[in-house]
């Protein structure tokens, strides 16, 4: 014992020395750059704890301690409870499965991730209006749940009835319905047990066709391609009259709901 104490004690030592190596090797003043980051690093501090004073932040903390709290007293007996057991079992199952499906589809994913921060970065130009619609919608909303919320509120009496009714009406039907959903469970493993062997046929089967026919798919496939890139210009030019044409009327609407104070001023588009 006291021999594993000296082993880490000493690791724990070498471990210090690092740390303090590194920090001495960061903050060396001999090039200048060590009094820099420590002004950064005492400014960037400073802001902080002038931050963390203020009163949203401190009924921010009181939240997530508060939510810790409930989570720790409610967390551990869950944890315990005879019910997580299911889920303990579904985990450990699941565990090792599961390793060589995330390695299979990791490079779909990487590339899924690449291609949506590519559509993010290319539609952030509505993020704005998206936001705002978002604000107006939460606004407009906001009446309806608090009313909504009064009602409830006013209502719990008769919610409390309609609970214990529903409760006193379907207790007497529960066991009623674990035998039939034992049965239908026996009835349904007989059907997918017997259903498996053909479904395996149809599999390969059909597994067998595509790839006769998947010349013919990739033939499709390049023809409908090709065709999209012959009628791109003339869905480009129809976009264009369309939006021209969309314009001319937004203006002599315009001019219709609001005329010119000079009578003599006529206002006309041509499209294009």
């Amino acid at each position: 014992m006291a021999r594993t104490t000296t082993d880490i004690t000493g690791q724990l030592l070498d471990t210090a020395g690092n740390i303090t190596r590194i920090a001495l090797n960061t903050l060396d003043p001999r090039d200048g750059s060590g009094a820099e980051a420590l002004r950064v690093l005492r400014e960037t501090t400073a802001e902080l704890a002038e931050a963390s004073a203020s009163p949203q932040a401190q009924e921010a903390f009181y939240r997530i301690v508060d939510t810790l709290t409930r989570l720790g007293t409610t967390g551990a007996p869950l944890a315990m409870h005879p019910v997580s057991e299911p889920a303990r079992v579904l985990l450990a199952a699941v565990g090792d499965s599961l390793l060589p499906v995330l390695d299979a589809v990791e490079p779909a994913v990487e590339e899924a991730a690449a291609a949506l921060g590519e559509l993010l970065e290319a539609g952030s130009p509505l993020l704005p209006a998206a936001a705002g619609v978002v604000a107006g919608t939460l606004l407009a909303s906001t009446p309806v749940v608090r009313a909504a919320a009064g009602v409830l509120r006013d209502s719990s009496p008769e919610l409390r009835r309609i609970a214990d009714a529903l409760t006193a009406a379907l207790a007497p039907l529960l066991p009623l319905q674990v035998a039939l959903a034992e049965r239908a469970a026996t009835a349904g493993a007989e059907v997918v047990r017997a259903a498996l062997p053909p479904l395996a046929d149809l599999t390969e089967a059909a597994a067998a066709t595509s790839d006769a026919v998947r010349p013919v798919l990739i033939a499709g496939e390049e023809l409908f391609v090709s065709g999209l890139e012959h009628l791109q210009p003339l869905l480009l030019a129809s976009a264009s009259r369309a939006g021209r044409m969309a314009r001319a009327a937004a203006v002599r609407v315009s001019a219709a709901v609001s005329p010119a104070a000079d009578g003599s001023v006529v206002v006309a588009v041509t499209p294009a």
